[in-house]
C-alpha cells in the first residue's frame, strides 16, 4: 500500500514526553502514517537519524514509541556502515520515512555520499510517504535556516529541492529563524519559503501544498514570498488533528 501520490509531511513536531516511555509518537507521525494508506496490517516506519550521527538512544526511543503505537519500526544507520545489505529495498519496503532532527549540513552530505539523495526521490515517487521534524523537514525543501554550522543561524541552500521552497521550522521557538528566513527571501536566495511553528507539519501532493495541521493548539504556518524586494508573510492556520 502507498499514498497516492508523491507526499511529504515536513514538520517541527511528532513526539511528546510518555508517562511510562520517554517519548511516543504524537499526531502528527501518525498523519504520516494515516497518509499512506496502510490498512490491515502493522505500518511498517524507517526511521532515519542521520542527522543525530545516528545516535542509538535516539534510535531506540523512536523504536520504543513505535512499540506502543503499534508499528513496526526500522532505524536506518549509515554510521560507521549502512546497517542494511540493500539500502535502496529497504527504504521503499516501508510506508512511511521518518527523518529525525540534528544537522541538515550533515545529513545531506552524508546521504550524497551514500546515494541515499537519489533513493528518497525514488521512494517519494513511489508513494512512500516521506515525513520528519527540523533536518528532517528542511531536507526535502531547497533549504531552510540551520544552527547545522554553529550558533549562530546560517542558510542551507542544497537540500534535496523535491519541493522547490525554502522551509522555516520551530518558527515560534528561535527567535533567529523568522528574520533570517525573511532576509533569505528578499535577496531572492528562495522566492518562497514554507515554515512551521513547533507542533505543526506541512502536508504536500507532489510539489502542491494542500493542507497545515497541528498536534498543538494555537500554532501556525506561515508561507512568506518575495515581493518587489522584500519578503511579504502570509499566517495559515492548521488544522487542529485528532490527540494521539
Amino acid at each position: 500500500m502507498t499514498a497516492p501520490e508523491p507526499t511529504i509531511v515536513a514538520t517541527s513536531g511528532g513526539f511528546r514526553p510518555g508517562r511510562r516511555t520517554r517519548v511516543l509518537f504524537d499526531a502528527l507521525v501518525h498523519h504520516a502514517v494515516d497518509l499512506s494508506g496502510v490498512h490491515g496490517r502493522r505500518p511498517r516506519v524507517l526511521h532515519v537519524g542521520t542527522a543525530a550521527g545516528d545516535a542509538e538512544m535516539v534510535a531506540a526511543r523512536a523504536s520504543e514509541a513505535a512499540r506502543v503505537a503499534g508499528y513496526d519500526l526500522t532505524p536506518l544507520q549509515l554510521f560507521p556502515m549502512p546497517n542494511v545489505e540493500d539500502v535502496e529495498t529497504t527504504v521503499l519496503d516501508h510506508d512511511v520515512v521518518w527523518v529525525g532532527g540534528g544537522s541538515v549540513a550533515n545529513l545531506l552530505a552524508v546521504w550524497r555520499v551514500h546515494g541515499l539523495d537519489a533513493i528518497m526521490r525514488r521512494a517519494w515517487q513511489s508513494g512512500v510517504v516521506l515525513a520528519g521534524v527540523s533536518a528532517g523537514s528542511i531536507c526535502w525543501y531547497q533549504g531552510g535556516t540551520t544552527d547545522s554550522f554553529g550558533p549562530d543561524l546560517r542558510a542551507v541552500t542544497d537540500g534535496l529541492a523535491l519541493l522547490p521552497y525554502g522551509n522555516g521550522v520551530h518558527y515560534d521557538s528561535d527567535e533567529g529563524r523568522r528574520p533570517l528566513l525573511h532576509r533569505l527571501v528578499a535577496d531572492g536566495t528562495f522566492t518562497e519559503a514554507h515554515c512551521t511553528d513547533d507542533g505543526v507539519g506541512l502536508v504536500y501532493r507532489g510539489t502542491r501544498l494542500v493542507e497545515a495541521v497541528a498536534e498543538l493548539p494555537r500554532k501556525a504556518a506561515y508561507v512568506v514570498r518575495r515581493e518587489d524586494g522584500r519578503a511579504v508573510e502570509e499566517r495559515i492556520e492548521p488544522r487542529l488533528l485528532p490527540s494521539a
